[in-house]
């Protein structure tokens, strides 16, 4: 008499693997993976209600929404029932609806400290940049130009001695009060939902803890934006909290743009309440806001913040590290905080 072999686990793939080749080998080891046809969302709900994807426990994915779009509740409506694990590459996972995941007994795990170390540095680069008011000296040499056709642009300044204010002190807001003040001495101010042991503290210079954020504002001389975007957050830095800065401060944002309200910020950049402003991070992206794009008070980047190939690799690993979990113990490594302590 025969034994019927069990079927295998399936797990979607909604990427592709970039770097962590070998960790994804390890994934097709113990499951079967299963990659949509779809090339666009449109198609891709059709797959799903299709039933062509019916049995895949778990997901891959990473920030590129070309088959999906935004995880939203439309989506999760069509997604084939079996499906209990969304495993996403980011620490920020903001496209992903959470409380439409729960409701439907969907667990989702991001991959928090390994964009850490990257994502400090470009932050630092962005701040430097603003401070020394490097943008108009950089566009007007690439015009085969030195100094401009209306003389030297303005003096920037230095970071030494400075205060850094940074709003949201998670992993990147840590790492980023660290450097700074390593390497340039900066004074750390902190504005988070709860103060870090005083060890920590310490560590990082003697950051100290602002309960409110008005005070904050009011006493930096850069402002330094880490938090993650959520209901709470979105245009958390608006025209109101402009007028408490200090004129002429420094802001820096490699979180998420709709933190800022951005037309506030130009605004201000316009008035010279804000002197200059590094950005990685849009509102709308990849729409940038033409004040943004036309002042010589900023420094864009387009959300280049983890793009280097450690950091990279390390989300990709650490995501598939999430879906192995997820297929042998049916658990997540590092699920969502609005998800940690539920039961699904």
């Amino acid at each position: 008499m025969s034994t019927a072999i069990p079927a295998r686990v399936k797990v979607l793939q909604l990427d592709t693997v970039r770097l962590a080749h070998d960790a994804w080998a390890s994934v097709g080891e113990i499951a079967d993976i299963v990659v949509p046809k779809a090339t666009n969302r449109a198609d891709f709900l059709d797959e799903c209600r299709s039933g062509a994807l019916d049995g895949v426990l778990a997901a891959y994915r990473t920030f590129c929404l070309d088959v999906t779009g935004r995880i939203d509740k439309e989506l999760i409506a069509v997604l084939p029932s079996s499906l209990r694990f969304i495993c996403h590459t980011g620490a920020g996972y903001d496209q992903i609806d959470i409380p439409a995941c729960t409701a439907r007994g969907i667990q989702v795990s991001n991959t928090p400290t390994a964009v850490d170390e990257a994502t400090a540095d470009l932050h630092i680069f962005l701040l430097l940049g603003a401070m020394r008011n490097l943008t108009p000296a950089m566009n007007t040499v690439r015009e085969g130009l030195w100094h401009g056709t209306h003389g030297e642009p303005p003096l920037g300044r230095d970071p030494e001695g400075k205060t850094l204010g940074i709003l949201g002190m998670g992993g990147i807001g840590r790492t980023v009060a660290r450097k700074a003040h390593a390497a340039f001495g900066m004074k750390i101010r902190y504005h988070n939902r709860n103060r870090l042991a005083p060890a920590i503290e310490a560590e990082l210079g003697g950051a100290e803890f602002v309960p409110q954020l008005s005070d904050l504002l009011s006493g930096v001389d850069v402002l330094s934006i880490n938090v993650p975007l959520s209901a709470h957050t979105r245009h958390m830095i608006g025209a109101a909290q402009f007028a408490q800065m200090k004129r002429g401060i420094v802001v820096v944002n490699t979180a998420r743009g709709a933190v800022i309200d951005e037309q506030a910020l130009v605004d201000a950049l316009e008035s010279g309440q804000v002197a200059a402003a590094g950005l990685d991070v849009f509102e709308h992206e990849p729409v940038v806001h033409p004040g943004l794009l036309k002042s010589d008070k900023t420094i864009l980047v387009p959300h280049r913040g983890t793009s280097t190939v450690e950091t990279e690799s390390k989300m990709e690993a650490w995501a598939m590290s999430n879906v192995r979990q997820a297929v042998l113990q049916g658990t997540l490594k590092s699920i969502v905080p609005e998800q940690a302590g539920l039961s699904f």
